[in-house]
């Protein structure tokens, strides 16, 4: 199950409490204060790992909570600090603050780790605390608390080449066709209903990540459909790749639309730069195709026509994929 979006709630470690002691050794009769330092709590930690693809995991388990601080003993021994809780996320996570929304990081690189809460710090001992005037003081200070937050982690895929289009334009066909994924194909809309990554080969020692996504239907900006909820996940592409089918009564219009829904959700995304690809060419008359391979671009953007199901000019787009992203 693909989960993009979760809440958890996170607490560091307390400070251990200082210790309030007294050496008590043979033949030192009037021996000092000994009380050692309570220890460190423990950090909460969050932590990119590449192998993971989906926030699943902390669906079902919400609440964490770092060890506290041990505290402090005789003769000066300082409590052990507490353990840290290390909390891994796939690449690409958002991590914001669910009262104020305000994003804290964005842990876009595999290896990235973050002490999203730091553990309080230890209580002194009364070994810290001995003067002049008071060489037997018999008070510590107690472990602060550590911090607690409620955060929102949100996932965005990572992908050079983000496909938008309508419901059944050949999406999942195209990604299953030049990559290894295996989304799930059927002749009805919305047979996608959650985001699919594929790499893609291209020639030798070369290779790109495309992110596809469930289609877009008119009106996907009040909420028809599936709505815009999964385009977050085409945010960080380089480029659009805007899947049009071919026998379209007017792929003119339907381009429009699929750009005036992206403006809705997101002006930044809608200026990425785009290739319009016009999908199932096998299903046109021959007058149609010969007519439509003169199309050069829609609205100053490049348009190629191509098949996933013959594969007629797969090379073509993927070329053009390729150097599109490199101009990037």
């Amino acid at each position: 199950m693909f989960i993009d979006y979760v809440e958890i709630d996170v607490k560091a470690g307390h400070g251990g409490k200082g210790a309030v002691a007294f050496r008590r050794e043979k033949y030192v009769p009037k021996g000092g204060p000994s009380g050692g330092n309570g220890g460190l709590g423990g950090n909460v930690i969050l932590e990119a790992h590449h192998n993971l693809t989906t926030l699943l995991d902390l669906r079902y388990k919400t609440k964490y909570e770092a060890e506290d601080g041990k505290p402090g003993a005789t003769s000066r021994k300082d409590g052990r600090n507490g353990k840290d809780i290390i909390i891994k996320v796939p690449v690409g996570t958002v991590v914001k603050d669910s009262e104020t929304d305000e994003v804290l990081f964005d842990l876009d690189k595999a290896g990235t780790a973050i002490a999203i809460c730091k553990g309080g710090k230890g209580g002194k001992g009364n070994s810290n605390f001995a003067t002049s005037t008071n060489q037997t003081p018999r008070y510590a200070e107690q472990g602060r608390p550590g911090e607690e937050k409620r955060l929102s982690l949100e996932l965005k895929l990572i992908a050079d080449v983000g496909l938008v289009g309508f419901p059944n334009a050949g999406k999942s066909t195209l990604i299953s066709t030049i990559s290894a994924a295996r989304p799930k194909i059927a002749d009805y809309p919305f047979t996608t209903l959650e985001p699919n990554l594929g790499i893609v080969r291209y020639k030798e020692y070369k290779s790109f990540t495309v992110a596809d996504i469930p289609g877009i239907i008119e009106g996907a900006s009040e909420g028809k459909g599936l709505g815009l909820i999964f385009l977050r996940h085409i945010e960080r592409t380089k480029i659009l790749l805007f899947l049009i089918d071919a026998t379209s009564k007017d792929y003119k219009r339907d381009f429009k639309v699929l750009l005036n829904e992206l403006k809705e959700y997101s002006p930044a995304l809608a200026q990425k730069r785009k290739i319009i690809g016009l999908s199932k060419a096998d299903l046109l008359p021959e007058e149609e195709l010969e007519k439509l391979k003169k199309k050069k671009t829609i609205e100053n953007n490049p348009v190629l026509l191509f098949s996933s199901a013959n594969h007629y000019n797969i090379d073509h787009l993927l070329e053009k994929l390729w150097h599109t992203i490199k101009i990037d």
